[in-house]
């Protein structure tokens, strides 16, 4: 009974010192605020207070002495929100595509890791995970146990056989139902589904193992095996399963897509982002702008960072490259809800390449715009997954109530916009949650 007593005295006063204990403070002083809502920055100060930003003003903010605050002069740079990557592949963006298929998975979920570390280096503070194993990684991170950004799992990406999504090799088909899962199955980097019940099974499982928002293969893919680039894949039956599993529990369905018969029956069955679609036509890009879906485009050209593609994968490319400045045409034109994303896949060098995608956008908008859309547009996108979001509180934005995700830069992106390219040397700060992972201000 003493023992008894003991425990719960200790347990009280662990309460009491628990709420006793002060968040952490931060005051951003002489920086220029970029807030991602405006195009012209202005000069001010910022305060936060644990993971919140509580007071934004051009004037000076004054702070409680009772509180430990950490007092960081920002030399007039350049603080904006921390930016966000709508397309990523966090398991699978610097592993060759044969070893993310053929190595023990504890190789590929270590080089995730250091690849974690590295995007919230570059200054993405979030990422939209656009398909693979990736709930490991997102629980490491947000328990602390290794950096990286925000992470919104989508899971096991869902396709049909032979789809975008099926890795498999071809003596493993015709399957039968005794036949055990695929090893890209068994890890839960695809999940291959037929008909609706199966389709509709798949989106359940995710949705159990935390996704945000489900995947969908719906058409044909660039470096995918079986599938030419003009094919349509899942029926608006199959499309509509997954809908509404995944409206049932608050949230929404993405499709990879390039063609307008893909686009199209995606958005008929109530799908609400579409990946890429370099190849709509005119008429799909007023639909998807008339149902107010999303559209999250890549920079997706013919340069240095173009994913290298042989034989047939190479003539998909090219075809799908023929497209990129029609969509993004068509998608100013009609002022579509625009996100951006990298779609960093299997190649360790383009994954350090993040900055240098955000800079490839200057083809088609000023610098201001892209710096909108990196921020300010991917975190309402962020926000479509509503009460299955996996962090509670506003990003893209600085303003306050806002999660306290920014960056500051030596320079002004909105003119020199180039400077996103080096992150290494030209990001002095970046917080995530309240907390500093970078500051080199107070360094000679």
């Amino acid at each position: 009974m003493k023992w008894i007593l003991f425990s719960w005295m200790l347990l009280a006063a662990g309460m009491l010192h628990a709420q006793d204990k002060k968040p952490p403070v931060t005051l951003l002083t002489n920086v220029r605020i970029f807030t991602g809502k405006d195009a012209a920055p202005f000069s001010g100060n910022v305060l936060v207070t644990g993971n919140t930003i509580t007071k934004i003003s051009a004037g000076p903010i004054a702070t409680d002495r009772s509180m430990n605050t950490t007092i960081i002069d920002g030399k007039g740079q350049f603080l904006m929100p921390g930016l966000i990557d709508a397309h990523y592949h966090c398991m699978f963006a610097n592993v060759p595509q044969m070893a993310a298929l053929t190595k023990d998975f504890g190789f590929v979920a270590i080089m995730a890791a250091a690849n974690a570390k590295d995007v919230l280096m570059r200054g993405f503070t979030s990422v939209r995970d656009m398909g693979g194993p990736v709930f490991g990684l997102k629980d490491a991170i947000d328990a602390g146990i290794t950096p990286g950004p925000r992470i919104w799992p989508s899971g096991a990406f869902i396709s049909q056989t032979g789809g975008h999504g099926d890795f498999r090799l071809p003596y493993e088909i015709p399957k039968s139902g005794n036949d055990p899962l695929s090893y890209s199955e068994r890890i839960r980097a695809a999940a291959i589904a037929d008909g609706t019940n199966a389709v509709l099974l798949r989106s359940r499982e995710q949705l159990m193992a935390g996704a945000s928002q489900l995947k969908l293969m719906a058409g044909g893919g660039v470096m995918s095996t079986y599938d030419p680039i003009d094919v349509s894949q899942y029926t608006e039956a199959e499309f509509h399963a997954a809908v509404e599993a995944a409206d049932n529990w608050g949230t929404y369905v993405t499709v990879h897509a390039y063609t307008p018969k893909a686009i199209q029956t995606a958005i008929k069955a109530g799908v609400k982002c579409i990946e890429h679609g370099q190849l709509a036509d005119e008429a799909t890009a007023k639909l998807i702008a008339d149902k107010g879906v999303w559209w999250s485009l890549q920079p997706f050209i013919d340069d240095e960072d173009s994913n290298p593609a042989t034989g047939e994968n190479r003539e998909k490319q090219l075809e799908m490259y023929s497209g990129t400045d029609e969509a993004f045409a068509f998608a100013k034109k009609y002022k579509v809800k625009m996100a951006w994303g990298t779609d960093a896949l299997f190649n360790a060098k383009l994954a350090k390449r993040q900055g240098a995608r955000l800079v490839a956008m200057t083809r088609w908008f000023q610098p201001a715009e892209i710096l909108r859309i990196a921020t300010k547009n991917n975190g309402e996108l962020l926000a479509l997954s509503g009460r299955r979001a996996p962090y509670k509180g506003k990003l893209g934005v600085l303003e306050e109530g806002a999660l306290a995700d920014m960056i500051l830069v030596n320079g002004d992106p909105t003119k020199e916009i180039k400077l996103m390219e080096d992150p290494e040397k030209n990001l002095s700060f970046i917080m995530k949650d309240g907390v500093i992972y970078k500051n080199t201000l107070s360094q000679p």
